[in-house]
């Protein structure tokens, strides 16, 4: 687990990896790149949009499991005070 940590620790969070494959994207729409330099450039694209992709996926089961879990709450009646509850 500590080595899954360290792994993620080295990887652009989503916004970056976005970020990247935009300024990839740019890069060989201008088509000012060798077919090697647009190969590997293409490359690195795969490999940020996959992470992107993963990003997405957990999310969404997040939001999955956060929604699941809230299905089962009721609503609070005007006689209950958000006090009640620690906010």
């Amino acid at each position: 687990m500590a080595q899954d940590q360290a792994r993620d620790k080295d990887l652009p969070n989503f916004e970056q990896s976005m970020q990247q494959l935009e300024q990839l994207v740019q890069e060989m729409e201008r088509g000012e790149l060798s077919l090697d330099v647009a190969l590997a450039k293409f490359q690195d694209g795969i490999v940020l949009a996959r992470a992107c992709q993963t990003y997405l996926k957990d999310a969404e089961q997040k939001v999955s499991i956060l929604t699941k879990d809230n299905a089962t709450l009721k609503p609070m009646t005007k006689d209950e005070d958000d006090a009640d509850y620690g906010f």
